[in-house]
């Protein structure tokens, strides 16, 4: 099986994704099926995800058909138009998710002017907030620890800080701090605008990530 720039296997960096994905957002573990994991959206949400790393076209067309209900979803690491061909025409795509990784190292970063960063872990979690001086949230973001990987998940900058560097430093941030509680790998799937700051940081492409969500006409 083709190993990843972590040296794991792809079903291996799935699995520790959604695994710290869950711990992000404080939501129940996901539930390992064949091929992948089986997760509920919220609460309060009672949408399903189901997950894939391992699969064919058929088995695709099956989770697609019992999955058939308003708002669940398949994801694949793979080809946007492979899922796209397999889910019914009244499905809507997201094709624009990229699962990419990165080794954690110590890394140099300096909080900008007129700013204070915070980081604080609880369990599985850390969480990195900037604050303006004014008291402002002017940033965060979140990452759940699944053994040596972690997890980034909502790295947000709010729109009147936005192009000051914010989103940089939280990951650098949160990258030395995983890399103290003795993490050694991160994981994030990023938008199309976003896989492109995080290569600037060091980060490798992994797979395409692409979704699909049942909705009824």
């Amino acid at each position: 099986m083709t190993t990843t720039p972590t040296g794991h296997t792809l079903p291996d960096l799935i699995m520790a994704w959604g695994r710290g994905r869950a711990h992000s957002r404080t939501t129940a573990l996901p539930e390992p099926i064949d091929g992948g994991f089986r997760v509920a959206v919220g609460p309060p949400s009672t949408e399903i995800r189901e997950v894939f790393h391992t699969y064919t076209p058929e088995s695709l067309a099956a989770a697609a058909a019992r999955l058939d209900e308003p708002g669940h979803q398949v994801m694949i690491a793979g080809p946007s138009a492979l899922l796209a061909s397999t889910v019914p025409s009244t499905w809507t795509m997201d094709d624009r998710g990229h699962l990419m990784t990165v080794p954690f190292a110590h890394d140099h970063y300096a909080v900008p002017e007129d700013y204070r960063l915070l980081l604080e872990s609880e369990g599985p979690l850390t969480v990195a907030r900037v604050f303006h001086r004014n008291g402002d949230l002017a940033a965060s973001a979140r990452l759940g620890r699944d053994g040596e990987f972690g997890v980034f998940d909502k790295v947000v900058t709010a729109p009147a800080h936005q192009r000051r560097g914010l989103g940089s430093l939280m990951m650098r941030a949160l990258s030395g701090s995983a890399r103290a509680q003795g993490m050694r790998f991160g994981l994030l799937v990023g938008s199309d605008d976003g896989r492109a700051l995080y290569e600037h940081l060091g980060w490798s492409f992994v797979a395409d990530f692409p979704g699909a969500r049942s909705k009824r006409v």
